[in-house]
């Protein structure tokens, strides 16, 4: 059954029926239910958890203004703060992977270890080529020179899947974290990480997980063959695994 958590409203399904030492956080344009398989086989061995639906996405209310991963890591820490008075296990995909690993920098008290997978915390080396023709009309539209209909009209030719598909302050959102680099953060992690990776993910390719592995302080990568970039759907007991090797580091 849903209900909200937080001042924020994030709503959420809870597996279990002790305190939740799990939370689970799903990726961009995704939902909770992402967790629904895996949440369910913790329950089953006697591990209680939470999957929460972040703004803007699934029956969570979009954020009144746009911000950054941070933004989404503050509405996270108040939830949490809410939700138990005991540091829990961090589960984050894709996006939510992003929101995790804030929240275990910047408020280490709330998290005892955190559990990755999917996660695009690093820069690529190799910049997305933008388009000239697109160039020249976000520089035309920077200098009053380009109705806001035809710079649209531009962005859903050339924007990616997620953009087109984004409206209103969730895109605004989107625009805000999508070049956000996780470095520092991710130098500032002090629980234990398990990165679980998908060694067909093409979305966030393996060697993002490989190179991110260096940063962390204690990380464990365990790379699963033939699956892809929603691991929580194909591998959910491989994500088990790795959340009780979290639970009991």
């Amino acid at each position: 059954m849903l209900r909200s958590f937080g001042p924020d409203h994030l709503m959420g399904e809870s597996f279990g029926s002790d305190r939740a030492r799990v939370v689970f956080l799903h990726g961009w344009a995704r939902t909770r239910e992402d967790f629904a398989p895996a949440a369910s086989l913790l329950a089953a061995r006697g591990v209680s958890s939470v999957a929460w639906d972040l703004p803007g996405f699934g029956a969570t209310p979009a954020p009144t203004t746009a911000g950054g991963t941070a933004m989404y890591a503050a509405v996270v820490r108040d939830a949490l703060k809410e939700l138990s008075s005991e540091p829990v296990v961090l589960v984050g995909h894709s996006f939510g992977g992003r929101v995790s690993v804030v929240v275990a920098s910047e408020y280490p008290e709330l998290v005892r270890a955190v559990v990755l997978t999917g996660v695009p915390l690093l820069r690529s080396s190799t910049p997305a080529r933008v388009a000239p023709s697109y160039r020249v009309v976000r520089w035309l539209a920077r200098h009053g020179l380009l109705s806001a209909s035809r710079l649209e009209a531009a962005r859903q030719r050339h924007g990616s899947t997620d953009y087109r598909r984004a409206q209103g302050v969730v895109r605004d959102v989107l625009v805000a974290t999508v070049n956000e680099d996780y470095t520092t953060n991710i130098a500032k992690v002090t629980a234990p990480v398990e990165l679980l990776w998908g060694g067909d993910d093409q979305v966030v390719p393996v060697n993002v997980a490989t190179r991110a592995s260096e940063l962390f302080a204690t990380a464990r990568l365990d790379i699963l063959s033939g699956v892809g970039h929603l691991l929580p759907l194909e591998a959910p007991g491989a994500l088990v695994t790795a959340v009780e090797r979290a639970l009991s580091a």
